[in-house]
């Protein structure tokens, strides 16, 4: 059964561009043009992946309250940002919501299907995995690292990270006890217009992660103003 994708977008020419463009890789696509046509289609049936413009009509934060609404009631659902939207402070505040993913307009058509693709390939992998541990995972500590799924499991129990955070923790801890530079964290985001305050949030989300687990948690170190370190507990 074809993956469904929804997208969210009031610019009539882009809506239908995106929607033709991911038909076209076999998925099934729904549209909607304001946040209350969205509302009303996840009540009926919810997506696969989201695609989220951030203004929708009048309402400048509108993709942002669906995003919200969305992981409240599918904590596990990939939510992309597509947006002009491209200040700081607004990536800042996607990431924080919990989106995997934050691209900025205009965009390449077949980039976003590619996307698309890799998100809910991750997507897959974590559902059949059902917590169940990789024998080819890598493993420092309490710390468990499955490459396939881009899951983290702390003290055997699962962490659901983002595909940018979990190759920013992959970065960290491949050398434990040595400091990682921004501009390496920065690499693995895989996203242009990362600055330093943006990898500060990505490592807030994920030690919150970590510490909703285990509240001692303090493994990752910052090294002011150069980057980040993985100390052992």
């Amino acid at each position: 059964m074809a993956k469904i994708i929804a997208i969210v977008e009031d610019d009539p020419d882009q809506r239908s561009n995106y929607a033709d463009a991911i038909t076209k890789k076999g998925y099934t696509v729904k549209t909607y043009a304001s946040r209350e046509e969205a509302l009303e289609g996840f009540d009926e049936l919810l997506p696969d992946l989201a695609i989220l413009d951030i203004i929708l009509g009048e309402e400048v934060d509108a993709g942002f309250q669906l995003c919200r609404d969305l992981l409240t009631r599918a904590p596990d659902l990939p939510v992309i940002f597509l947006t002009e939207r491209i200040d700081e402070i607004d990536k800042i505040s996607g990431l924080r919501l919990g989106a995997w993913d934050y691209l900025p307009k205009p965009i390449s058509l077949d980039y976003l299907a590619e996307r698309i693709s890799s998100l809910l390939r991750i997507s897959e992998v974590r559902d059949q995995d059902q917590g169940v541990q990789s024998d080819t995972a890598k493993k420092i500590g309490e710390l468990s690292l499955d490459q396939d799924a881009l899951l983290a499991s702390w003290q055997g129990q699962r962490i659901d990270l983002s595909g940018t955070e979990f190759r920013m923790l992959a970065k960290l801890v491949r050398m434990p006890g040595h400091a990682v530079s921004y501009e390496t964290l920065m690499n693995a985001t895989m996203q242009s217009l990362v600055t330093n305050n943006t990898i500060n949030t990505h490592m807030r989300n994920i030690r919150k992660k970590f510490e909703k687990i285990d509240a001692s948690f303090s493994c990752i170190k910052s090294e002011y103003g150069y980057g980040y370190r993985w100390s052992q507990q």
